[in-house]
């Protein structure tokens, strides 16, 4: 009875205070301030031999993440040898440098509890490194001698072919792999955005022809340096002045980028795999950054296939008829050349023209109906959303301004980005799945048995190519 009469007059105030404040009863009723959204800042310098920096101090953690990037990749592999930029990124890691072998490097990286990844993608080779910011001296030592002087040790060269072959041998093992490398063969053709590696073109790499790709493309003009965390800017700048303010500019071979060709007539690429359930990809040659439609592309693929339980392929295909656990489709927007529109799921082999066929109706439907309001809405809303929350990395911040100014991109994309995004129409919509949705025109791949599917494979209307298991980069004609 005490406590009681203690907690009674608590009870009476709190609500009287609620009703003071007139606190909504229902959900509907609750109003926010608006969300005040800021682009991070990102610092950008340059040293006085070219390197571009981007600092962004972050003292939460006593911790430095360093991002090294040089302006080429594996576009300019040659077609015999392709695969070089990916084995020259595992040896930039992995095969000593400056006055370090390989063991000590990787002695030495240990004690300092430091993580460090090398990789190339299409236009870029990367270096990654991580540590504590009382070691932050030191790794930039590190660094440095890798970007400057990489050893390229021949055992690990060896080593690391190995290693590059045996993953060749057993990349059909997994349906996703064969389809994803016989839609980009059936897209691009031989260009280099077409190709992958083979156990041949692994082969003929040379320890010489890595030394030739870092003279041709590791020039201080060539480098950028993103580097966010816990450190002191005069002296972290002081540090990089003396460690690579001496690398001389040099001649900077800008690398190569050949132009695409129109992508082959639509066909089926079909790959024979004993297996209970079938890969299917649809895809065509779709957008780079500088399309003046890019927005209404993204607001439409949301629609489309890119929103997950929202989008129309997965509410059709899995929701409704339940034929399949995950369906997708979306555009990979290319830098400097046109990426991949890809749409795709996985179903059981007893459904496998039945999906195909769907996934086409819906594709065409988006380019004969306006879609909704509602469904407009829905899409803008989530893309801005998530965008507000693509800036919680204080590293993620860093690189992304890195690639965006490598890449060209215009100096407002960040800040106009979100009304951009809200300017797009259902007019807009519709115009863009006209002219970048084409079920027609697209490349079919299927993976899987094809003697368990629900029907013969050419009721889908195109020739049939098969798809040489054996040789996975080189589909039979």
């Amino acid at each position: 009875m005490k406590n009681f009469n203690r907690i009674l007059p608590l009870v009476l105030l709190f609500l009287l205070t609620a009703c003071a404040q007139k606190v909504p009863v229902r959900p509907d009723q609750l109003s926010f301030a608006p969300l005040e959204f800021e682009l991070p800042q990102v610092e950008k310098l340059e040293l006085t031999n070219g390197i571009n920096l981007y600092l962004r101090e972050d003292h939460e953690l006593p911790l430095v993440s360093v991002t090294a990037q040089i302006g080429a990749g594996a576009i300019s592999d040659p077609a015999e040898k392709t695969g070089l930029g990916g084995l020259f990124a595992t040896l930039l890691r992995t095969g000593g440098a400056g006055t370090l072998g390989p063991e000590q490097l990787d002695d030495e990286l240990e004690y300092l509890a430091a993580q460090v990844s090398a990789s190339s993608d299409t236009y870029t080779t990367t270096v990654d490194m991580s540590l504590r910011s009382e070691d932050l001296a030191r790794g930039l030592q590190i660094l440095a001698d890798v970007m400057r002087s990489p050893a390229f040790d021949a055992n690990r060269l060896t080593l690391a072919r190995l290693q590059a072959i045996e993953g060749i041998r057993r990349q059909d093992d997994d349906p996703g792999s064969v389809a994803s490398r016989a839609l980009m063969r059936a897209l691009y053709g031989d260009h280099p955005l077409g190709r992958t590696p083979t156990v041949e073109t692994i082969n003929l790499i040379t320890r010489e022809d890595l030394v030739a790709f870092h003279t041709a493309h590791f020039k201080p003009q060539n480098l950028s340096l993103g580097i966010s965390g816990d450190f002191d800017p005069v002296q972290l700048i002081a540090e990089l002045q003396e460690l690579l303010g001496d690398w001389p500019k040099g001649q900077s071979n800008s690398q190569t980028i050949p132009p695409i060709e129109p992508a082959a007539p639509a066909a089926v690429w079909v790959a024979e795999k004993d297996i209970p359930q079938t890969t299917l990809l649809f895809g065509e040659i779709g957008i780079d950054k500088d399309s003046p439609d890019l927005h209404p592309v993204r607001v439409m693929n949301y629609i489309l296939g890119g929103g997950g339980f929202n989008s129309r392929l997965l509410r059709e295909v899995r929701s409704n008829r339940g034929l399949a656990y995950s369906v997708y489709s979306y555009y990979q927007i290319g830098r400097l050349l046109p990426g991949p529109f890809i749409a795709g799921c996985e179903t059981k082999s007893e459904s496998t023209l039945e999906v195909a066929r769907l996934m086409r109706e819906i594709m065409e439907n988006m380019r004969q109906q306006q879609v909704s309001q509602d469904d407009l809405e829905m899409a803008r809303e989530s893309l801005i959303n998530s965008f507000v929350f693509a800036f919680t990395d204080s590293h993620d911040i860093v690189t992304r301004r890195m690639r965006m100014d490598f890449f060209n991109y215009p100096e407002d994309y960040l800040e106009t980005y979100r009304q951009q995004v809200a300017a797009v129409s259902v007019e807009d919509v519709l115009r863009v799945a006209r002219k970048y949705l084409n079920p027609e025109r697209q490349a079919v791949v299927l993976v899987g048995k094809t003697g368990a599917f629900d029907g013969s494979v050419e009721t889908l209307g195109l020739p049939v190519r098969l798809v040489n298991l054996q040789q996975p980069t080189e589909p039979e004609p």
